[in-house]
């Protein structure tokens, strides 16, 4: 669970820099340990699978609800 959170916040940091199992490399995991956070968090709904730069992936952002008077 803790490499999970660490793995979101850094892929939260990263922005698209780097791609998703490097990223996991560098906290030190490995590609199957990688894609298995990964669709962990996709079936959370935390993250989406979108061309973004060099990762796959990036945050879901959050819709603003606007009051309707």
């Amino acid at each position: 669970m803790e490499s999970k959170d660490r793995y979101y916040s850094l892929l939260k940091e990263n922005n698209g820099r780097l791609n998703e199992i490097d990223l996991g490399e560098q906290i030190g995991l490995s590609a199957n340990e990688t894609q298995e956070i990964i669709s962990q968090l996709l079936s959370e709904h935390k993250i989406e699978y979108v061309k973004n730069k060099a990762s796959n992936y990036r945050i879901f952002k959050k819709k603003k609800h606007r009051r309707q008077w």
